[in-house]
């Protein structure tokens, strides 16, 4: 098999219906998301952090203006790797901002897989040594590994029953658990445990983690069946299921747990409000679906994150070895994406990893709706002022965050730099090399 061969990547075309599509997005969506930020957030702005969800998906609606014109314009398998090529040509800034999504979709999976590990652990008693999460989540990374070489088919089954099955389960959480409170309540008489504005503005940038799920979809174009309709209105259903479920959680978990009890319990507090709400058999309900979820967010993950690699390999903007290993481009793509989910899970806890995770989701983000804004308006027919007003809002919401962090977790902030000073670097050696070996190349359009 020549090279070249070995190169494509194996897609199938209107594999996903839109039901399927939907699936796959609020999979990914109410995987960790809810069940890990909400005592995160809580923990940022006391008792505004319903509101925060809110200001979140106020946040991914502008967001997801500029995908959807993008792929009903140029479906693609490559999502991301794709618009950024588009805007920015095979440059530095495709390269750069297509590497800190695929590590910000990594990383989510490191979060959903302690998230798993975290909420596992409640049914023997919580985890004191901390030694079983960590396990817990590698061991099912991996599973989730052995279940995507399956085939697609495969994963959209175990997907979407897992989705049904999930978005069930939360529904009733959250009706359940207002209708037990006595009140629904969120305690907005003292403004000092919510804090600054930059605090609230850093719980809204941990909400948008629970929402960027969405652009899942747009890795997957190519296979949605009718994507120029299709892709759109399954963005479109994601965020609104979304917006609905989490605001139900959101107060049901406020009016059964005080301000202190959410944030003691952070890494699992839905399993925490079931109990005085319901008892014991609540508890292992809500971590039912927890387990459930979690697993669901990381199949339709690995699922997405490779493709996207395997997309930027093809597209020659990042480099491709073997390491002697058999099969298709796509195959080694999911093998790299599962060896550093498992590197990220084993040696970092919950709230540093979502950190690491926003920040290079929000400036990736960025880049994209600038592309839109600066080179790709006419092409996609956008107006300029819904991009505009994305980036305005990711930049608060970064800026709020980085902040926050700054003050409570400095070396966070320090590892996500570092970590990009290194991929530019190393970006910009591997184009340079790759532009003179290809002579001199075609010149960028723009």
């Amino acid at each position: 098999m020549s090279r070249e061969q070995d190169r494509n990547t194996q897609y199938k075309k209107g594999s996903l219906t839109l039901s399927g599509t939907v699936m796959l997005g609020t999979g990914v969506m109410i995987g960790a998301g809810i069940f890990a930020l909400t005592g995160q957030m809580a923990q940022m702005t006391g008792a505004l952090f319903p509101l925060a969800f809110l200001a979140a998906a106020l946040v991914a609606s502008f967001s997801a203006y500029s995908y959807i014109k993008i792929s009903n314009t140029w479906p693609s398998a490559g999502g991301i790797g794709m618009y950024l090529h588009k805007a920015y040509g095979n440059r530095l800034p495709t390269a750069f901002n297509a590497l800190l999504m695929y590590f910000s979709m990594v990383i989510a999976q490191s979060f959903l897989a302690r998230t798993f590990g975290s909420y596992t652990m409640q049914l023997f008693g919580g985890d004191e040594s901390g030694r079983m999460v960590p396990v817990l989540g590698v061991s099912l990374i991996i599973a989730a590994f052995l279940i995507n070489l399956l085939g697609n088919r495969m994963v959209e089954g175990v997907a979407s029953v897992i989705g049904i099955l999930k978005i069930g389960g939360i529904l009733i959480f959250g009706v359940v658990g207002i209708w037990v409170a006595d009140s629904v309540s969120v305690d907005f008489s003292s403004p000092e445990e919510a804090g600054t504005m930059g605090n609230f503005l850093g719980a809204t940038a941990l909400g948008i983690l629970a929402f960027k799920g969405f652009t899942t979809i747009t890795n997957s174009g190519a296979e949605v069946k009718d994507p120029k309709r299709n892709v759109g209105r399954a963005i479109v259903i994601s965020i609104a299921a979304c917006v609905v479920i989490y605001t139900l959680v959101g107060f049901a978990v406020s009016s059964n747990l005080s301000l202190a009890e959410i944030i003691e319990t952070r890494d699992y507090s839905l399993a925490a409000a079931a109990r005085p709400a319901l008892g014991q058999y609540a508890v292992w309900f809500t971590i039912a679906i927890a387990m459930m979820a979690t697993a669901g967010g990381i199949l339709a993950s690995i699922f997405a994150v490779s493709r996207m690699l395997a997309m930027l390999s093809e597209m020659k903007l990042v480099p491709h070895s073997h390491f002697g290993m058999p099969g298709s481009i796509q195959k080694h793509t999911l093998v790299y994406t599962v060896v550093l989910g498992v590197i990220l899970t084993a040696f970092f806890d919950l709230s540093r990893i979502a950190a690491l995770g926003i920040v290079f989701y929000l400036i990736m983000d960025i880049a994209i709706h600038w592309g839109v804004l600066r080179y790709l308006r006419a092409d996609v027919n956008a107006r300029a002022w819904v991009p505009t007003m994305a980036i305005l809002l990711d930049l608060l919401a970064l800026g709020g965050f980085v902040w926050v962090k700054l003050n409570t977790d400095p070396f966070v902030i320090g590892v996500a730099v570092v970590t990009m000073i290194v991929i530019a670097v190393a970006e910009q050696i591997f184009l340079k090399k790759s532009g003179e070996a290809a002579g001199s190349g075609h010149e960028h359009h723009h």
